[in-house]
């Protein structure tokens, strides 16, 4: 069996998410690859899996994570991807995102 790096893993997922519309960013140094997707949502790899966050065990006080082996990078997609679609819809944004986001937006109507 061939040994994948993981930032050859980290890269693989990155153009599965893309091939399902989502963007993200691919970052690595000391053994481990992150693939950073959205806020709150990093997707750590290393050489055999990959793993996310996917919540809080508030009686425990730790988070809660899903792995998925790096041979299937196409089905971890899938998986992160529906992670990304919960983690959108939950976002808050900041006030000042908001005025900027209207202020762009109604600018662009009135050029």
């Amino acid at each position: 069996m061939r040994m994948v790096s993981s930032l050859d893993a980290a890269e693989h997922l990155q153009r599965e998410l893309s091939h399902l519309g989502i963007p993200s960013d691919v970052h690595d140094g000391y053994g481990l690859a992150l693939v950073s997707v959205w806020v709150g949502l990093v997707v750590w790899c290393d050489c055999e899996r990959f793993w996310w966050r996917t919540g809080w065990d508030a009686g425990r006080k730790r988070s809660i994570y899903a792995w998925h082996p790096i041979l299937e990078p196409a089905r971890a997609a899938g998986r992160i991807a529906r992670r990304y679609a919960d983690v959108c819809r939950s976002y808050r944004w900041s006030n000042e995102i908001v005025t900027v986001t209207h202020e762009v937006v109604q600018g662009s109507k009135t050029a």
